[in-house]
C-alpha cells in the first residue's frame, strides 16, 4: 500500500485548515490506517488512498481524506461524499462510530474535520488536477482521473457516470412522443372496476394511462395498493392493441430478487386467467419473471452483462418490480441494455428501505411522487383518458421543465390489503408520517383488541420470547400466528411414505410445502452483530429448537436448516437472497437418504431444484435475517426485533419495512424504552445527485 512521501510539503495554494493531521499526510495516513484496524473504515477505501499516491504523490491531504470519505460512503449506501453536510454533523454524516462500538481513543471524524471549511476543501480538491475533474469538463471527456466534483458532491468517477448515463437515459424516454394506444379510453373502461363502490379517483386506472402513453413510467405505492395489478392491466391493455395489429409486443418482466421474481410471476398467473381477454392476448401475457441479474446476462467473475448498449435486449417492454432495490450500478446497466423504442416500466414503494448497494434511485426518481406535480396539460390528458377527476386529491401543480419525471409517475394511495381497520396498514402509515405518538397509539390500540393483528411489548431478555419465536401467539380460531415450529412440524407430518423413490413428485410437494410453511414466519433485526443481532439470534433459535427437539442439531448441517445465499452462484443457478432448508432425501441409486438443500427456483418458472450442502460455500443459517435482506419478501407473520441502543441504522424506512413485510400478523419486540421513538423520527437519506 503505498503512503505519502516523507518529503512532503504543503503546496502553498492548499489552504492550512482543518486539524494538524489535514496539514501532515503521514499523520492524516496514520489516522486512517488506525480506522481500518479498528473497523471503521474497509482495507479498500485505504487502499483507494494508496492508490491515488501511486499516481501523485504529493497529494494533499485535504484530497486524500475525502477520497478515503468518499469510499467510505459507498460502502454506506451513498453515491457520493457532500462536503458541507459532512462538516455540518461528520459522526452522524459518516455513520462513524460503526453501530454499537465504542470510540476506543480513535479521533473521530468531528475532531479530525474540526475547523475545516466546505470552500477550503472544495478549493483544495479542484486545485488537485492529477485527480479531480469538474463536472462540467467530465462530462466532455474522460481523461482517467479518478474522482469528480460536482458542486459539493465528490464522486468516484464511475459512479457520476452511473448517475449520468441514467438521467440522460431516462430524459431521453421523457422527450419521446405521446405513444398509447388509440382506444385507450375504452380499452381502461373495459379493464377497470367503474361500479359505485370502486375508489376514487381509480389511482390504479391513473397509473395504467399514464404508463401506457410514455416509454418511461413508475408506479409507486405501499403494500396492497395494487402495483402488480395496475401492471398486469397494462400489459393487458397494450397486448390487446397489439394483437389487434398482428404484431405482438415481446414483454420481459424481471424484480431484483429470486423471491421478488416467483411472487410476481404467481400473481400475474393469477390474475391474467381473471380478466376478459380473448385467448390470443391472454397467451401473450408473459408469466415468467427473471431476476435482473438473468435478465441481463451475468457473466460469473465480472460486473459485466452480456446486454449492453452494443448488444441491446430482444424486448418492446421491460417491467421491473420491487424497484426500491435497485442501485445505482445496476440501473444504469438495465437503461444501457434497453432498445430504444422499448418501455421501462418499474414498480415499487418509494418508502422502504433502498438497496443495500449504493443509490436510492427509485426514491429519487419518486421525489415528487407524494404531490404529483403533474403539469395542467398531463392533468387534462389523465382527466380526459381516463374519466377520472383529480380534484380533491391535495394534488400540487407541476412544472414539465422542474418536474419531468413526475409527468410518467403515479402514486397509488388506496391499499386493498391493509385498509382502515388495519392495524399493520393503520401502524405503517403511523411509522411512515413521523409521527412517535400515533405510532404508539396504534399499539395501545391493537393491544386492546380480541383478535389484533398487531402484538407488541416484549422483552428480549424474557423467556417468553423462546416461546414467541418457536410458537408465535395463542390466537382464536384456526388461524393463528405461528412461529419457527411450525414449519419443523410440515417437514415430519407431511414426508412422503417411507419407500417413495428418488424422483417421485411427492419430495418436490413436500419441499415446497415445507418452504412455504417456512415463509409462515420470519424474526427481522436491524442489526447483525450482537445479542440482538441477526448472529446472535440465529444462534438462540437454533439452540431453543434444540432443547425442542425439533432439530437433532444446532451447529453445521442438519435436516430443517434454513439458509440464505449470499453470493451469487451461477454453476448452481442460485442468487444471493435465495432461501433453502436442507432435507433429508432418497438417492437416486437406493442408497441411505442424504441432506440436500431444497431451494424455490430463483427465475421465476414453479419447482424446487435441490443442491448439495458441499456446494454452497456462501450461506448463512436464517432463522433470523435483516431487514434489509427481507425485501421482496412477504410472511404471513412478521416479527421486528429492535436493539437497545440507538444507531444511525434504525431508521423510519427500517421500521416501515419491517412491519410491512407482514401479510396477516406483525409483533413488535422493544428492548429498550425510546428506541422505537427515536427510528420512527429519523430519516434515511441517501447521498446523491441524480436528477431527471
Amino acid at each position: 500500500m503505498t503512503d505519502a512521501p516523507a518529503n512532503y510539503e504543503l503546496p502553498f495554494d492548499e489552504p492550512a485548515a482543518g486539524s494538524p493531521h489535514l496539514r501532515d499526510p503521514r499523520a492524516l495516513l496514520a489516522v486512517l490506517d488506525a480506522w481500518v484496524e479498528h473497523g471503521w473504515l474497509r482495507r479498500l477505501d485505504r487502499a483507494f488512498v494508496g492508490f491515488l499516491y501511486e499516481c501523485q504523490p504529493n497529494t494533499g491531504p485535504l484530497v486524500a481524506v475525502a477520497a478515503a470519505l468518499a469510499s467510505h460512503q459507498l460502502g454506506h449506501g451513498h453515491v457520493c461524499l457532500d462536503l458541507a453536510l459532512t462538516l455540518e454533523r461528520p459522526d452522524e454524516a459518516l455513520s462513524l462510530p460503526p453501530e454499537g462500538e465504542a470510540t476506543a481513543g480513535l479521533l473521530l471524524p468531528s475532531d479530525l474535520l474540526a475547523g475545516l471549511s466546505a470552500q477550503a476543501w472544495r478549493d483544495a480538491l479542484a486545485a488537485a488536477s492529477p485527480l479531480v475533474v469538474d463536472a462540467a469538463a467530465a462530462g466532455r471527456r474522460d481523461d482517467g482521473r479518478p474522482l469528480v466534483l460536482d458542486a459539493d458532491r465528490l464522486y468516484l468517477r464511475r459512479y457520476w457516470d452511473f448517475e449520468q448515463r441514467i438521467a440522460a437515459a431516462l430524459r431521453e424516454r421523457l422527450r419521446q412522443p405521446d405513444d398509447a394506444p388509440p382506444d385507450l379510453p375504452a380499452a381502461l373502461a373495459r379493464l377497470f372496476d367503474t361500479g359505485p363502490d370502486a375508489p376514487r379517483p381509480d389511482w390504479q386506472k391513473l397509473a395504467c394511462a399514464l404508463a401506457a402513453r410514455g416509454r418511461i413510467a413508475i408506479i409507486t405505492g405501499g403494500p396492497g395498493t395494487g402495483k402488480t395489478t395496475t401492471v398486469v392491466r397494462l400489459l393487458a391493455l397494450l397486448q390487446m392493441s397489439a394483437c389487434a395489429q398482428g404484431r405482438p409486443l415481446r414483454i420481459l418482466l424481471s424484480a431484483p430478487t429470486g423471491k421478488a421474481a416467483a411472487r410476481l410471476s404467481a400473481s400475474i398467473a393469477e390474475q391474467v386467467g381473471r380478466l376478459p381477454l380473448a385467448e390470443e392476448v391472454r397467451a401473450a401475457i408473459p408469466t415468467g419473471v427473471s431476476t435482473l441479474h438473468r435478465l441481463l446476462g451475468s457473466r460469473p467473475d465480472t460486473r459485466h452483462f452480456r446486454y449492453h448498449a452494443g448488444n441491446p435486449l430482444l424486448a418492446d417492454m421491460v417491467v421491473v418490480d420491487e424497484a426500491s432495490m435497485i442501485d445505482v450500478e445496476m440501473m444504469a446497466s438495465l437503461v444501457a441494455a434497453l432498445p430504444p423504442r422499448a418501455r421501462l416500466v418499474l414498480l415499487g414503494d418509494k418508502d422502504q428501505l433502498a438497496s443495500v448497494e449504493a443509490g436510492a434511485v427509485l426514491g429519487d426518481l419518486c421525489r415528487d411522487a407524494e404531490e404529483g406535480r403533474y403539469s395542467p396539460d398531463t392533468r387534462h390528458w389523465l382527466e380526459s383518458v381516463s374519466g377520472e377527476s383529480l380534484d380533491g386529491a391535495g394534488l400540487l401543480p407541476g412544472d414539465p421543465a422542474r418536474h419531468a419525471m413526475a409527468q410518467q409517475t403515479v402514486m397509488l394511495r388506496h391499499s386493498r390489503r391493509f385498509g382502515a381497520g388495519s392495524g399493520i396498514g393503520r401502524l405503517a402509515r403511523a411509522v411512515n408520517a413521523g409521527d412517535p405518538q400515533a405510532v404508539r397509539a396504534v399499539l395501545a390500540e391493537e393491544g386492546g383488541r380480541a383478535e389484533p393483528d398487531v402484538y407488541a411489548a416484549y422483552s428480549p431478555r424474557a423467556q417468553a420470547l423462546d416461546r414467541l419465536l418457536l410458537d408465535g401467539h395463542a390466537a382464536p380460531g384456526a388461524a393463528r400466528p405461528v412461529g419457527y415450529a411450525y414449519y419443523l412440524q410440515i417437514m415430519q407430518t407431511e414426508r412422503p411414505q417411507p419407500g417413495t423413490p428418488a424422483g417421485d413428485p411427492a419430495w418436490d410437494a413436500w419441499a415446497g410445502a415445507v418452504l412455504a410453511a417456512f415463509d409462515a414466519f420470519r424474526l427481522l433485526c436491524a442489526v447483525r452483530k450482537g445479542d440482538l443481532g441477526v448472529e446472535g439470534m440465529n444462534a438462540r433459535i437454533a439452540r431453543a429448537l434444540l432443547a425442542r427437539g425439533l432439530i437433532g442439531q444446532d451447529q453445521g448441517w442438519y435436516e430443517g436448516r434454513p439458509v440464505l445465499v449470499t453470493r451469487n452462484d451461477y454453476g448452481l443457478g442460485l442468487m444471493n437472497g435465495d432461501i433453502g432448508i436442507a432435507l433429508r432425501v432418497p438417492q437416486p441409486d437406493g442408497g441411505d437418504p442424504m441432506l440436500r438443500v431444497a431451494f424455490l427456483r430463483s427465475d421465476g418458472a414453479p419447482g424446487v431444484r435441490f443442491a448439495l450442502p458441499s456446494r454452497l460455500n456462501a450461506v448463512d443459517t436464517v432463522y433470523a435475517m435483516t431487514v434489509h435482506k427481507s425485501q421482496g419478501s412477504e410472511f404471513a407473520h412478521t416479527a421486528l426485533l429492535l436493539p437497545d441502543t440507538a444507531s444511525p441504522i434504525l431508521t423510519r424506512e427500517l421500521v416501515y419495512t419491517g412491519i410491512t413485510r407482514a401479510r396477516n400478523w406483525f409483533t413488535l419486540i422493544e428492548s429498550a424504552p425510546g428506541t422505537l421513538e427515536q427510528a420512527v423520527a429519523r430519516r434515511v437519506r441517501r447521498i446523491s445527485g441524480l436528477a431527471v
